[in-house]
């Protein structure tokens, strides 16, 4: 079990920036890697990118590459995604997962990959 709790979300010009947060907070298994997912209205969640718990690396979706940058802190159980250069196309409810370790043949770009989700903080990009 896990509580992922999204914030940082907000209202901001096209060009701005947010910082996004999540926190995993009463997890009682290990964790592979953590990611950020994004849903628009009438759209299918998103992949936007993802950090592997040990060591750290990352991927990123070719549409946030550049602009947007994960990180983590390792022992606040905290990931963090920051979003430069914002568009009014990234424009969604920004979502947290979690995926538990333990597992074989992880790629983390699909939402069926991951085990617990965040309630989701909304990201509205004005032009």
């Amino acid at each position: 079990q896990v509580q992922l709790v999204e914030s940082g979300g907000g209202l901001v010009q096209a060009g701005g920036s947010l910082r996004l947060s999540c926190v995993a907070s009463k997890r009682t298994f290990g964790i592979e890697a953590m990611g950020w997912f994004r849903q628009a209205p009438g759209k299918e969640r998103e992949f936007v990118t993802l950090i592997k718990w040990n060591g750290g690396a990352t991927i990123y979706a070719d549409s946030v590459k550049g602009r947007f940058t994960i990180s983590r802190d390792y022992f606040k159980d905290t990931v963090y995604l920051q979003t430069n250069t914002l568009k009014p196309e990234d424009t969604a409810t920004y979502y947290c997962a979690v995926r538990a370790s333990g597992r074989f043949g992880f790629v983390g770009t699909r939402a069926s990959e991951y085990d617990y989700w965040g309630q989701g903080t909304q990201v509205t990009v004005s032009s």
